[in-house]
C-alpha cells in the first residue's frame, strides 16, 4: 500500500513575525526580512545559506530564544521573497553582499547585532567584515560556514559537489532530483516528511541561474577572519557532507577570537538537528558579547595568543 504523505503545521506556521521589512540592499536590490521575538532584546541577525531562505531558522524564532532576543531573519538576494535579478553581475561582487548586510542592520535599526551565518552565509559575513570592519557588530556565530571558494572547491563535500551541476540546471526534473539528494545529505539523520517537503519547496524557489551565479567567483575570507576583534563561535557538525569540518578548522587557525563547538553525529544543519543545544550556545555567545561590550573581552593587543591546535569543544569535555 502506498504511504500517504501527511503534512503537519510547522512551528513557523504557529508564530507570527513582529514585523516585516523591505530592505534596499546593495545596488538597490530589494531584500525581504522578518523580525521575531522580544523587541526589547539583544539583536541577532540570521543569514542563511545557498539555495535556502529565512524559514530555515524556524526552530530558533519559534523557540526559547524568542523570549530574550530580537531576531531578524533575511532572505539573501536571489532567494526566498527577496528580489531575484537574473544577471550574474548582481551576485559576483563581494561589495554588494557586504552592502546587503549593512543595509539590513541600518534599516531595521539593529544595535550591534550578533551575526549568525550558515554555510554560504560565511562568505557574506567575511564580505561584510572586509568592507565595514566589525565595529557595528558584537559577535558572530559561523555555522558550518564556508569562507573559501576556489576552482578546486577546497573543504567542500560530496553532498554539494555531486549535486550542484544539476541544481543549477534549467532541466526541472533533474533539478528537483538533485535538490532532493542535496537535502538528504544536509542532515546526518533523515528529515521527517514535513520538513523535507518544506525545504524542497523553499529550495526550488531559487532560480537555477541564481544558484550558479553564487558559485561564479573565487573567495578567500581569511583576511577578514584575521581582522576580527569580536567573539566568534564556530559551530560545525562532525558528519557534515556539504561544508567539510576542515573549513572550520581553517577558520579556527585564522581567526584570533574563535572557539569551536563540534557536534558529534550531526550534519550540515546543527540548528535544525540539535536546536536545543544550538540555541543554548547561541544564548551563551550573546552573554559573552554583552560581557565584551562591558569590558570583559580583552583588546587584540592584550588577548593571549591561541594555539590553532587547541580549541574549545563544547559539549564533549575535550580540548
Amino acid at each position: 500500500m502506498e504511504r500517504k504523505l501527511t503534512l503537519k503545521p510547522t512551528p513557523l506556521g504557529r508564530v507570527q513575525p513582529v514585523a516585516t521589512h523591505e530592505i534596499r540592499g546593495g545596488g538597490g536590490v530589494r531584500l525581504h526580512a522578518r523580525e521575531w521575538g522580544n523587541p526589547s532584546g539583544r539583536a541577532i541577525l540570521f543569514i542563511h545559506g545557498w539555495s535556502q531562505c529565512d524559514a530555515c531558522w524556524t526552530k530558533q524564532v519559534s523557540g526559547a530564544l524568542a523570549d530574550r532576543f530580537r531576531m531578524v531573519t533575511v532572505d539573501i538576494r536571489g532567494h526566498g521573497l527577496s528580489e531575484k535579478p537574473a544577471e550574474a553581475e548582481h551576485y559576483g561582487d563581494g561589495r554588494v553582499w557586504a552592502d546587503d548586510v549593512a543595509a539590513v542592520i541600518d534599516q531595521t535599526d539593529l544595535e550591534r547585532p550578533l551575526l549568525v551565518a550558515w554555510s554560504y552565509g560565511g562568505y557574506i559575513v567575511t564580505d561584510y567584515v572586509r568592507a565595514y570592519g566589525d565595529a557595528a557588530i558584537a559577535g558572530i556565530d559561523l555555522v558550518a560556514a564556508a569562507v573559501i571558494m576556489t576552482p578546486a572547491f577546497d573543504h567542500v563535500g560530496s553532498g554539494l559537489l555531486d549535486n550542484a551541476d544539476d541544481m543549477c540546471s534549467p532541466d526541472v526534473l533533474a533539478n528537483i532530483a538533485a535538490t532532493r539528494r542535496f537535502l538528504v545529505r544536509c542532515t546526518a539523520q533523515p528529515l521527517d516528511d514535513n520538513a523535507a517537503a518544506a525545504m524542497l519547496g523553499w529550495n526550488m524557489v531559487v532560480p537555477p541561474a541564481v544558484r550558479g551565479a553564487l558559485f561564479a567567483r573565487e573567495i578567500d575570507g581569511s583576511d577578514a577572519l584575521a581582522s576580527l576583534t569580536v567573539p566568534v563561535l564556530v559551530s560545525h557538525g562532525r558528519e557534515d557532507a556539504i561544508v567539510l569540518p576542515s573549513m572550520s578548522e581553517h577558520v579556527l587557525e585564522r581567526c584570533p577570537t574563535a572557539e569551536a563547538s563540534w557536534y558529534d553525529g550531526i550534519g550540515h544543519m546543527p540548528f535544525w538537528e540539535a536546536p536545543e543545544r544550538f540555541d543554548r550556545e547561541l544564548a551563551e555567545l550573546a552573554d559573552r558579547v554583552d560581557s565584551s561590550l562591558s569590558g570583559g573581552w580583552p583588546t587584540p593587543a592584550s588577548r593571549p595568543q591561541k594555539s590553532p591546535a587547541r580549541t574549545l569543544v563544547r559539549g564533549s569535555g575535550r580540548t
